[in-house]
């Protein structure tokens, strides 16, 4: 089990402040507290995961983090705009846009390439006094920028964030009206993708219960008996009717593919036989290693998927009118034919560290101490 526990009271903000988090939809997230991780049990979800169908493979069938385990855990917006647009290399243009909204900018030593360290975000928003509603509006935003960088989109540094958000933050009426919660889960998935050739932070995997590892699992988390109302308000139901849709999740370079017919069962839908992985091209490797001056809502590379995050209701999921008999054994057959030699975690024993924290360890090599 993975799970999010409060060990101290959650932050209480200036009322200003804490209302403007709440019309942004970034509230909720700041409340999650300390994620404790089983590693463990992350590795071996890791080691599950499928860049081809964007799902994990279990032995009851796919499942996949979804829209809807983003908006319950983080609370964040997920039906909105792509979080995308334009991003800029020169150190030059991220100074621009730091005055313009913080009225202050970083000097060079202060950022890691196109990135903004997250010291230099803390001090200017430590420094702030909140005695007037600009300067109040610039503490959430360096509020929102180091949840950008930490718990959202973290790195592997863990000390910069991209400042490609910034200028989504420009105009303060309208930050609540992105999608970020589609926006986190194509990274998350991004980072899935990646886990078997680097090691990156997965913190909505950690905040995440999958109990069908090594026993039962359960398909539909969030049903009403499970559901505590005085945690989960009612608004983060607002969104949900696009929790089931198969679309594209698009944060700027990163594109990645939400593939609910291949998990139904999630939504409390009969599973059938899905359609072919959809193949995202080019789009699936994009990174931003090296400088890219590029509009990604606009590329040619990226536009067509951004559309199809833009027609989105077309493509919630609705019970199948014709189900064949026994859909859910067609199914498993189809299932356990094509992916059978991959249903077996590999040979990991899971052992305890001197500080309690589990590991995993193959059991036919012997570790250096």
């Amino acid at each position: 089990m993975l799970t999010c526990d409060h060990p101290v009271p959650p932050d209480r903000y200036n009322e200003r402040v804490e209302e403007h988090l709440r019309s942004t939809g970034f509230y909720h997230v700041t409340q999650i507290g300390v994620v404790q991780c089983q590693k463990a049990l992350v590795n071996a979800l890791v080691e599950r995961w499928h860049p081809d169908t964007h799902t994990l493979h279990l032995p009851v069938g796919e499942c996949a983090v979804t829209l809807e385990d983003v908006a319950m855990i983080f609370g964040l917006p997920t039906d909105g705009l792509p979080v995308t647009g334009m991003t800029l290399s020169s150190f030059e243009a991220l100074e621009a846009e730091c005055l313009h909204q913080f009225g202050v900018a970083p000097k060079k030593s202060d950022c890691r390439g196109s990135g903004i360290k997250l010291t230099w975000l803390r001090d200017l928003k430590e420094r702030l006094q909140l005695t007037d509603e600009n300067n109040i509006q610039v503490y959430v935003k360096c509020h929102i920028m180091l949840l950008i960088g930490t718990i959202l989109f973290g790195d592997k540094s863990g000390a910069s964030v991209h400042w490609k958000f910034l200028p989504l933050l420009s105009d303060f009426a309208s930050i609540g009206q992105y999608s970020w919660g589609s926006a986190c889960l194509a990274h998350l998935y991004r980072s899935l993708c990646r886990a078997s050739r680097f090691d990156y932070p997965i913190v909505l995997m950690r905040c995440v219960i999958l109990g069908g590892v090594t026993g039962s699992f359960l398909w539909v988390a969030y049903s009403v008996d499970r559901v505590d109302p005085d945690i989960i308000s009612a608004e983060i139901y607002m969104h949900s009717v696009i929790w089931s849709a198969t679309v594209p999740l698009v944060s700027f370079e990163c594109i990645e593919w939400h593939a609910t017919d291949r998990f139904r069962r999630q939504f409390g839908f009969i599973q059938g036989v899905p359609h072919q992985e959809r193949n995202l091209d080019r789009t699936h490797g994009e990174v931003l290693t090296s400088p890219k001056n590029l509009n990604w809502a606009t590329a040619t590379s990226h536009s067509f998927w951004v559309m199809q995050w833009t027609n989105r209701y077309n493509h919630v999921l609705t019970e199948e009118p014709m189900a064949p008999q026994q859909p859910l054994d067609t199914y498993m057959y189809w299932y356990r034919s094509k992916y059978g030699d991959h249903l077996n975690l590999s040979d990991l024993v899971v052992q305890e560290d001197v500080e309690g924290d589990q590991v995993m360890d193959d059991v036919n090599e012997e570790q250096e101490p």
